[in-house]
C-alpha cells in the first residue's frame, strides 16, 4: 500500500527550467543596456554619471557649509575666535564650490594645453590616441 503523503513530485528537466528572465538581463537605470550596448557608450554614461553624482554631493555639502557657517556667525556672540572659524567655514565652502563649477573649463583649459581636444569625451580620445599610434 502506497501512502500519498511520501510521493515525491518528479522534478523537470533541468533543460526546462528557465535560468535568466525573458529576454536575458538586462541592467538598471542609464546602464541598463536598453539602448546602446557598445562598451565606449556606457563607459561614457557611467562616466557621466558619476560626475553628476559627485556634484550634486558637492551641492548638498556646500549647502551644509552654508548653514553651519551662517549658524556659527549668528551663535559666535562676542567670541571673536569662534567668530573666524565660521567665517573660515563660509569661505571654504564658496571656494569649494567656484572650484567645482570651474572644473569642466579646467580640464578642457588642460585638454587644450595638451594638444587633446576631446579630453571630456574619454572614447573619442581613446580612439584617436590609437588611431594617432596606428592600432
Amino acid at each position: 500500500m502506497i501512502n500519498s503523503m511520501y510521493i515525491v513530485p518528479v522534478n523537470p528537466e533541468p533543460e526546462s527550467i528557465p535560468l535568466s528572465p525573458e529576454g536575458g538581463f538586462k541592467g538598471f537605470g542609464n546602464l541598463g543596456l536598453a539602448g546602446e550596448s557598445d562598451a565606449p557608450s556606457i563607459f561614457n554614461a557611467f562616466i557621466s554619471g558619476v560626475i553628476g553624482l559627485l556634484t550634486i554631493i558637492a551641492i548638498i555639502w556646500l549647502i551644509f557649509l552654508l548653514i553651519t557657517g551662517a549658524y556659527g556667525v549668528m551663535s559666535a556672540g562676542g567670541d571673536k575666535a569662534a567668530l573666524e572659524t565660521a567665517r573660515k567655514r563660509l569661505t571654504t565652502a564658496i571656494v569649494g564650490f567656484v572650484i567645482v563649477v570651474a572644473a569642466i573649463f579646467i580640464i578642457r583649459l588642460i585638454g587644450e594645453l595638451l594638444g587633446l581636444e576631446n579630453i571630456l569625451n574619454p572614447t573619442l580620445l581613446l580612439e584617436n590616441m590609437l588611431d594617432g599610434l596606428g592600432l
